[in-house]
């Protein structure tokens, strides 16, 4: 069979990138719309619908929910005309699943959309060419710990009147994990869609903590869309119809949990905001009004070991950070949560409320450090993009390889790896990888040409400790333009074929993944 590299090449023979077109619809525009009038939705928790076995639990039963992609219609906002879109069950974001670590569950996602496609179809991208069917999905539990059959493989998608049954175990820490489609080369227009939801894994040591719990845990999905004035879901596209990717997907409204501009009742108490970067391309700087500090007791993959006060949280797409707000001392008044310098979310502090029982405790969880040094193997990895004359990006790569390029990562099972991720690209990568949590070592600054010249590291600077937010577990890392950035992990869970991608969705889809097969421990 012929490598992918001497096979022609499916890009078209361009020789620049196409540019942004504009919009051949009036879009909306956020000055011309009230603020805080619609109530923050809080997205239902899913029912199991009945118990099935499965071949992994001879002789016992597990829980299973249905979850059906339909199409919907949502008011994203009091005085705008209902938005047709895609959602888990019909609703937008999707029901919040909820486990417990240690305790398996089925998941049927059945493909209940229709056959047509309302987002414009790049079919020069790999994966998404004429002859694959318009609407195909498939669903990733983003940072689940779930056997290679059950992660949502780009390549395992299936189309309307079709389902996959996924099983996960859930052998892992207390976390917020979300769940969006994963569908080779149109992910970034099912998730733009609204094919995402929050995944909560719950253990028994985060609960004995005592964080505020019940109606006080709220999940917190932030994105941001183009709206037309019809209320129709507006994507960029290229100004060449043939071809009509864009490197990024950057909308004009936020929306909290699907409405843009809410507000939220709430008492003088502790609450838990479990916030999720679900946007194709933007990273948020989230902060509250008068300066106010949030406790950040969590990041994507549980617990940091204490709470971490701050007046700005930074999240990259797929990123999370668990916080506590104390609204204690603002009973009768009112806070927003702002992205940048503009509010986004009205917190309404009720004059009084039930006894606030929860406690925020000084330490939280142990997070051990791995040594790097323990690593049994190094690997380093180029992040690149192929620009025009113009330094306009035409195709991002990792490691100079495209997707259908022979597998090059194959760690063992239960080993443990450094990953080097060098930054060739102008851009701040989120980088994330299925399967595994790992931990940010360092960011390290490298001189360009040396590499570019003789494909050679030579730092021009002392390695940066991460972030004391990064400090956690993580499964999502921001690689910044010049730096290496290394992580190390063990790579736990089933040997099998899974993925690596940037998050930035209009990269993903266009080359900016590569599979890796985790072999078994002893060949």
């Amino acid at each position: 069979m012929a490598s992918a590299s001497s096979m022609p090449m499916a890009m078209p023979a361009r020789t620049s990138a196409a540019t942004l077109a504009a919009p051949k619809v009036p879009l909306i525009n956020p000055t011309s719309l009230a603020r805080f009038v619609d109530p923050l939705p809080i997205p239902a928790v899913a029912r199991a619908s009945d118990q099935r076995t499965h071949p992994a639990y001879p002789g016992r039963t597990l829980p299973c929910y249905r979850v059906t992609m339909r199409e919907c219609k949502v008011h994203l906002h009091r005085d705008i005309p209902a938005t047709p879109l895609w959602g888990y069950n019909g609703q937008f974001p999707g029901p919040t699943i909820e486990a417990r670590r240690g305790e398996p569950l089925l998941v049927e996602w059945i493909n209940g959309l229709p056959p047509k496609h309302f987002l414009p179809i790049d079919h020069t991208i790999h994966g998404a060419e004429h002859d694959k069917p318009e609407v195909r999905a498939v669903t990733h539990v983003h940072g689940a710990r779930a056997p290679a059959k059950s992660d949502g493989f780009p390549d395992d998608w299936y189309t309307p009147g079709h389902s996959a049954l996924y099983h996960y175990p859930n052998g892992q820490d207390a976390a917020t994990l979300w769940y969006h489609d994963h569908a080779m080369g149109i992910t970034r227009l099912n998730i733009y869609a609204g094919l995402f939801g929050a995944y909560l894994v719950r253990d028994d040591e985060e609960q004995a903590l005592h964080l505020p719990s019940g109606e006080c845990d709220i999940p917190l999905m932030l994105c941001d869309r183009l709206v037309a004035q019809d209320g129709q879901l507006y994507y960029p596209v290229s100004d060449d119809p043939s071809a009509p990717w864009v490197m990024q997907c950057n909308g004009n409204l936020v929306l909290c949990n699907g409405k843009i501009f809410p507000y939220l009742d709430v008492e003088p108490r502790r609450y838990r905001f479990r916030v999720i970067n679900v946007a194709n391309t933007r990273f948020f700087d989230l902060s509250l009004s008068h300066d106010q500090p949030m406790q950040q007791i969590a990041s994507d993959q549980g617990l940091l070991s204490a709470p971490l006060q701050r007046t700005r949280i930074e999240l990259h797409p797929a990123e999370r950070a668990d916080v506590v707000i104390d609204f204690s001392d603002f009973a009768g008044k009112s806070l927003q949560l702002r992205h940048e310098a503009e509010g986004i979310l009205e917190f309404r502090v009720r004059d009084r409320g039930t006894r606030d029982t929860s406690a925020l405790p000084a330490t939280l969880r142990k997070v051990p450090r791995i040594d790097p040094a323990s690593a049994a193997r190094q690997r380093i990895l180029t992040l690149n993009e192929t620009d025009d004359a113009n330094g306009n990006a035409m195709t991002m790569l990792l490691d100079g390889k495209r997707w259908s390029d022979p597998v090059t990562e194959n760690p063992r099972q239960n080993s443990i790896e450094t990953w080097s991720f060098v930054n060739l690209t102008g851009d701040a990568h989120p980088i994330h990888l299925h399967l595994v949590r790992f931990q940010v070592i360092d960011r390290r600054p490298f001189d360009l040409f040396a590499w570019n010249a003789h494909r050679k590291l030579v730092f021009t600077g002392p390695a940066i400790s991460p972030e004391p937010q990064e400090l956690g577990w993580k499964d999502t890392v921001r690689a910044d333009p010049g730096m290496v950035t290394r992580i190390a992990m063990r790579f736990e869970g089933e040997p099998g074929r899974y993925v690596w991608h940037c998050h930035l969705l209009e990269h993903e889809d266009n080359e900016m993944m590569r599979p890796f097969d985790l072999l078994p421990a002893h060949s």
